[in-house]
């Protein structure tokens, strides 16, 4: 099993329902289980403006998935929530991100990871930190260091604990 990261981050038609539907789908993934889930966080959003705030979360699993099925296995879930590809850094239903996949470095033409933008985005670095503070990146720097420097404006960590909110049924998920 591998330990893997993933942000989600939804900032339309009812985000918080978005995030949610998102982590079962995570959770019902074949061979990985779900091992932490950081706090919820409201957050500005990056790219163009009008946009509304987004909320921003972090999960670990242990998965036993290679990166390319993960990855079609997350966009799937995407496409369950209405995702859209119409604006690069525009407003959407569910973005799951592979930030970490084990220590591995990938560059696919489809997949980079460590993600390339992540240790610029304190919406993924605060997240994280909730839930492996002392996680050491293949760059030799910890999540903590990153976290500490990063920049928290306009950034809110909600008092929603989103493992009681996925604890309730689901709906069945095509990975079953």
């Amino acid at each position: 099993m591998i330990c893997s990261y993933i942000a989600l981050g939804s900032n339309l038609d009812d985000p918080l329902s978005h995030i949610i539907a998102g982590l079962q789908g995570i959770q019902q993934l074949p061979e990985t289980t779900l091992e932490a889930v950081s706090g919820l966080y409201s957050t500005p959003p990056l790219g163009p403006e009008g946009q509304q705030n987004y909320l921003n979360a972090v999960v670990q699993i242990n998965t036993s998935l290679s990166p390319l099925t993960l990855l079609d296995a997350l966009q799937s879930i995407e496409q369950q929530q209405g995702r859209q590809r119409l604006v690069r850094w525009g407003p959407r239903t569910l973005d799951l991100d592979i930030l970490l996949y084990g220590n591995q470095v990938i560059n696919h033409d489809r997949l980079v990871v460590p993600h390339a933008e992540m240790t610029n985005r304190s919406f993924v670095l605060l997240p994280l930190a909730d839930i492996a503070e002392d996680l050491v990146l293949p760059s030799g720097t910890t999540v903590r260091q990153l976290a500490t420097v990063a920049d928290q404006s306009g950034i809110t960590r909600l008092p929603t604990h989103l493992m009681t909110l996925i604890a309730a049924p689901h709906k069945q998920s095509p990975y079953n």
